[in-house]
C-alpha cells in the first residue's frame, strides 16, 4: 500500500517528467527561499544549472572519416544539436600529434535542448545501468560542477545496437551557476549548493549521507584539509 510520502514522492518525479524547468521555477526556488532563507537570501543565490558539456575523445582515430562521422551521427541523435570537432593547439611528437589535428567531439547544451537531456539522463539512461547505484558525490570540482564518464553509448534510447561498430564513452559535466555572497564563496559552499540542486531534481548521488555525521561544516573542511595533508605526504615520500 503506498503512503503519503511515496504518492508526494510519485508525484514530484511527475512533474519533474512533465517539465523539469518548470518544476525548478515554480517548485523548487520557492521551497528553498521559504524553508532556507539564511542559505539563500534572494532567488539569485539559488543554484541553478547553466549547462552542460559532452566530449568525447578519439585521439589518433579521429583521422579515420567515417569513424569521425559515425561519432558525429551519434552525438546528433543523443543530443539533437551538431558537434564541434576539438582539435590539438599544438604538436607533440611523443603523441604523434600535429598542429590543428581533429581529436574529439563537443557538445554544449543550453536552454529547452539542456532540460530535455537532462532528464532524459536522469529518468531512462541511468536505468540502462547494469547494477547501477548511484553515482559518486565525490566527482564535484572546487567550483561546484559535477563531471561523470559513460563507458558506452548503447544505454541511450535514440542508439541502435546494430548501427554500432564500436562502443565508445564520453564525459558529461553539469555545469552549476552559483551567485553566493561572499562569506559562502568556499569550495564546500559551492559543493552544498550543488547537491541541495541534485537533490530537489532526483538526480542519483548515492552517498549524500556520507557527511550525515559531520555537525558542522567546519568539521568536515578538518577532515578534507587531513585528506589533503595525506596526499602531500605521499607524494613528497616517492
Amino acid at each position: 500500500m503506498l503512503t503519503q510520502h511515496s504518492l508526494e514522492e510519485i508525484a514530484d518525479i511527475h512533474r519533474l517528467l512533465d517539465d523539469i524547468k518548470k518544476e525548478y521555477e515554480e517548485g523548487i526556488k520557492p521551497v528553498l527561499l521559504k524553508n532556507s532563507p539564511k542559505l539563500f537570501s534572494n532567488p539569485h543565490t539559488i543554484p541553478k544549472l547553466k549547462k552542460i558539456q559532452i566530449n568525447r575523445g578519439l585521439g589518433l582515430a579521429a583521422q579515420n572519416t567515417n569513424v569521425l562521422k559515425k561519432s558525429i551521427e551519434e552525438f546528433e541523435k543523443i543530443t539533437g544539436q551538431k558537434p564541434v570537432v576539438t582539435k590539438s593547439k599544438k604538436a607533440i611528437a611523443g603523441f604523434k600529434i600535429r598542429e590543428n589535428m581533429e581529436l574529439g567531439l563537443c557538445v554544449t547544451l543550453r536552454g529547452d535542448k539542456m532540460y530535455t537531456f537532462l532528464t532524459k539522463l536522469i529518468f531512462f539512461t541511468f536505468a540502462q545501468i547494469r547494477d547501477f547505484r548511484g553515482l559518486s558525490m565525490r566527482s564535484f570540482d572546487k567550483a561546484g560542477n559535477y563531471t561523470l564518464g559513460l563507458k558506452e553509448q548503447l544505454i541511450f534510447p535514440e542508439i541502435d545496437y546494430e548501427d554500432v561498430e564500436q562502443t565508445q564513452g564520453f564525459t558529461i559535466t553539469l555545469v552549476i551557476e552559483n551567485c553566493s555572497p561572499k562569506y559562502r564563496s568556499k569550495t564546500i559552499d559551492k559543493i552544498f549548493n550543488g547537491m541541495i540542486l541534485f537533490k530537489f531534481i532526483r538526480f542519483p548521488l548515492n552517498d549524500c549521507g556520507y557527511y550525515d555525521k559531520y555537525s558542522s561544516f567546519s568539521e568536515i573542511n578538518q577532515v578534507w584539509d587531513r585528506k589533503k595533508h595525506l596526499k602531500r605526504k605521499r607524494w613528497s615520500q616517492e
